[in-house]
């Protein structure tokens, strides 16, 4: 292959673990590789002869499109670190997902057997979920009753047990009626209700594991010095981002999280500023996510917020521009490595 050019240039529509090998492979021999997104290999798929898909079409307008744009950005060699934050962030968010769909399952069963009961407590906290792995049906909480009921919490360190089983009594004296199917409906919900705080266990060590390895990177204590910007939010950052050397500024950062606008000029038509459709919506979730954090805090970030509010803009805008705003401060902080701080840094004399 490298015999039948002066120039070769590799170019994948995958950079996730599928291919991780064969992107090992050429990385190892020194070969540049290109991403180029799927949607863009997609949409060119129009400007082709036929309707067909395949492999080999497929394979061909990615050539043509690495052979004629040179700016999809390159692939990088994977650090360890960054592989492994990778793997922790995308297990958790597995994990955190499975959590959903047993909790709404679990309220869906629920509901069929005291519509009260499932109205009374929030099931993604644990003192619900405790409860339901002792009692599920209304004929048992009443027979608990609420003393009996407030020793059996607090057994099992459930805080405020006394007003919690007072509230669980309320709900089960509202139905005294029986719904068909309550015994086998009342045994799937503890199954679930189990199954639910050994999920949290996972999470909880999930995150741990992310926490210690994300600390021992030197941008750990720069990125968490930031307002906002906690271990989990961090570790997401350097997972989606690596080195940061795939993006030569803040604004090219900030294109990426989809927090700077783009023109949308015509003619005469010019000034015209759009928000952007193709970006990163998890890195946009971290930047937003940090800023909305920052903002409820006394600081710069909160008073930025309410300058913003004050100028007209919504909730949902005014913390966009502040995330757009601490791009740039979080870039400026690891380009010159160096901790957040409320004092700008003096320059050097001459």
């Amino acid at each position: 292959m490298l015999a039948m050019a002066d120039e070769v240039r590799w170019a994948v529509d995958v950079s996730s673990r599928p291919s991780a090998l064969l992107l090992a492979l050429l990385l190892d021999h020194g070969q540049p590789v290109v991403y180029i997104p799927g949607k863009t290999v997609n949409r060119m798929t129009g400007a082709y002869r036929g309707e067909g898909k395949t492999d080999a079409k497929d394979a061909r307008i990615i050539a043509d499109l690495a052979r004629m744009r040179r700016d999809f950005r390159p692939i990088e060699p994977s650090v360890e670190l960054t592989s492994g934050l990778q793997l922790l962030v995308g297990y958790r968010h597995d994990l955190i997902a499975e959590r959903v769909r047993l909790i709404n399952r679990l309220r869906e069963i629920l509901v069929g057997i005291c519509p009260a009961l499932e109205r009374a407590f929030e099931y993604r906290k644990r003192p619900g979920l405790i409860l339901l792995t002792g009692y599920q049906t209304p004929a048992a909480i009443r027979r608990m009753g609420p003393k009996r009921l407030t020793d059996w919490l607090a057994r099992r360190n459930v805080r405020r047990a006394a007003a919690f089983a007072q509230r669980a009594v309320e709900a089960a004296a509202s139905q005294r009626t029986t719904l068909p199917g309550e015994d086998l409906a009342a045994k799937l919900v503890q199954q679930l209700s189990h199954r639910i705080l050994e999920l949290d266990e996972r999470i909880k060590e999930n995150e741990q594991g992310i926490t210690a390895l994300f600390r021992t990177d030197e941008r750990a204590a720069i990125i968490e010095s930031l307002p906002g910007m906690g271990p989990i939010l961090g570790t997401e950052l350097l997972a989606i981002v690596g080195d940061m050397t795939s993006h030569r500024d803040a604004g090219q950062l900030a294109a990426h999280a989809g927090l700077a606008p783009v023109p949308r000029d015509s003619g005469r038509k010019t000034g015209n500023l759009h928000r952007p459709k193709n970006y990163s919506r998890r890195l946009r979730h971290i930047f937003y996510m940090s800023a909305h954090v920052s903002m409820t805090l006394p600081g710069p970030s909160q008073d930025y917020y309410r300058k913003k509010r004050g100028e007209g803009l919504i909730h949902t805008q005014a913390v966009l521009s502040l995330a757009r705003r601490r791009v740039d401060v979080l870039w400026a902080m690891l380009r010159d490595k160096r901790p957040f701080s409320l004092t700008p840094p003096v320059p050097a004399a001459a």
